[in-house]
């Protein structure tokens, strides 16, 4: 679990992210859980978007891809919501 002042932190990093993972008519599938998977890993802070076709809610698609890829949501926004992973490189150097 993540303390206030740590989501505040990630919320105010999150601005400046572009989104890199989109949610479309396809819904929540396999390959997009493995390419959130990797962004995660590698970023450690990965904004996601809801197209207009997703048969899903933001707050639903923010929940169930926190769950399938062991991460914490930070935020949810309209269709935009942010997730964080810690990786083992420790990017954000956010503490344990």
């Amino acid at each position: 679990m993540l303390s206030k002042a740590d989501k505040k932190l990630l919320r105010k990093n999150a601005q400046a992210l572009r989104p890199i993972v989109q949610v479309g008519k396809d819904g929540i599938g396999e390959n997009m859980i493995r390419s959130l998977n990797n962004a995660l890993e590698a970023r450690e802070l990965v904004k996601c978007t809801l197209l207009k076709t997703s048969p899903v809610g933001s707050r639903e698609a923010a929940i169930e891809c926190a769950g399938r890829t062991h991460s914490e949501i930070i935020q949810i926004i309209g269709h935009t919501f942010v997730l964080y992973r810690r990786s083992d490189k420790n990017i954000m150097g956010l503490k344990k």
